[in-house]
C-alpha cells in the first residue's frame, strides 16, 4: 500500500539545473511507480524517510495550483518541467488532477513546458497540450521487455501503454521524445535496432539516453532486484557500476549513434 497525503507547498515553481529547461514543477513529493534505479529518492529524506521507503508514499501538493498563480506573477518566461523528480502523471494524478490544473495555467500564460512521464494518462490532456505554443511529451522507456519493466518499474504503466500514448500524441503533431534511461547493463540492450526502429514507428523525433549511475542508495534495491531475478548479472554489474563503465557505455553511445542516424531520428546523450 502507497501512504497518499495532502500537503500545502510554499513555492512551486522552481528554478532548474537540467540542461535546457529553466523551471521545475513537481505536483507531487514521492512516487507511486516505484522505480528501483530511481535517484529522486534523496527527496525521502526531506520528509524523514529513507531511501528503501521511496515507492511507498506520496504526498499532494493540494495548493500548488493557487501557489503557481503567485510564482507567476514575478517569474520570466521560460521552459518548465514536469517533472524533475516525480512523475506529474503517476496513477494519483487521476484523482486528483493537479498536473492538468497547472498545465491550464502555464497555457494560459504562454509558458513552454516540457513533461517527462511514464504515464499513459498524459493522453487525458491532449486538449490542453494543444493550446501550448511550445510544448513536448517524453516518455522514459528503458526496455521494450515487459518482463524486465515489471522488476524494475513495477508500479509503472506497461511498455505497450507508453508506445500506443507515443503514437497518439504524434498523431496530434505533439512533439515527442523518449528518454532512453537509466540503460540497464545486458537488459536494456537486449536489441538495441527494435528499440530505435519501434521509437521511429510511434513517431518520435528524439531519443535521450543516459547510463546508469549508483546515486542516493539505489544500489541497494537494484542489486536486491538482480539478486531475485538475474542473479548471473549481478557480479557484471559490480565490475561496470563500480569499476571502469567506460567501454560499455562508449560502445553503447556507437551503436545507438548509428541506429538513430539509419532510422533518421535524432539522438543525445547525458554522459
Amino acid at each position: 500500500m502507497v501512504e497518499v497525503k495532502e500537503i500545502p507547498c510554499k513555492t512551486v515553481l522552481s528554478r532548474s539545473k537540467i540542461y535546457g529547461v529553466d523551471y521545475a514543477i513537481n505536483p507531487y513529493v514521492g512516487c507511486m511507480h516505484g522505480c528501483r534505479y530511481c535517484y529522486a529518492r534523496f527527496m525521502a529524506k526531506f520528509h524523514n524517510r529513507g531511501p528503501s521507503e521511496w515507492g511507498s508514499f506520496v504526498y499532494v501538493k493540494i495548493n500548488a495550483p493557487r501557489v503557481l498563480m503567485k510564482d507567476l506573477r514575478s517569474a520570466k518566461r521560460g521552459i518548465v518541467l514536469l517533472s524533475s523528480v516525480t512523475d506529474p502523471y503517476q496513477p494519483i494524478e487521476e484523482k486528483y488532477g493537479i498536473t492538468r490544473t497547472i498545465l491550464e495555467i502555464l497555457a494560459r500564460k504562454n509558458f513552454p513546458v516540457s513533461i517527462l512521464t511514464k504515464s499513459s494518462l498524459v493522453v487525458r490532456d491532449v486538449d490542453v497540450l494543444k493550446r501550448f505554443n511550445e510544448v513536448e511529451v517524453g516518455f522514459t522507456i528503458v526496455t521494450l521487455d515487459e518482463r524486465v519493466r515489471m522488476v524494475f518499474e513495477p508500479g509503472a504503466a506497461p511498455v505497450s501503454k507508453r508506445l500506443d500514448a507515443l503514437k497518439t500524441l504524434s498523431d496530434e503533431n505533439i512533439p515527442t521524445y523518449v528518454f532512453f534511461g537509466p540503460v540497464l547493463p545486458f537488459l536494456s540492450d537486449h536489441d538495441l535496432e527494435d528499440f530505435v526502429k519501434t521509437m521511429k514507428d510511434v513517431g518520435v523525433r528524439e531519443i535521450m539516453v543516459d547510463k546508469l549511475r549508483i546515486k542516493y542508495g539505489n544500489w541497494e534495491t537494484i542489486a536486491s532486484s538482480l539478486r531475485d531475478h538475474y542473479p548471473h548479472l549481478l557480479e557484471k554489474y559490480r565490475r561496470i557500476l563500480f569499476g571502469d563503465d567506460r567501454e560499455y557505455f562508449g560502445n553503447l553511445k556507437k551503436k545507438i549513434s548509428l541506429l538513430c542516424q539509419k532510422y533518421g531520428i535524432m539522438c543525445d546523450f547525458c554522459y
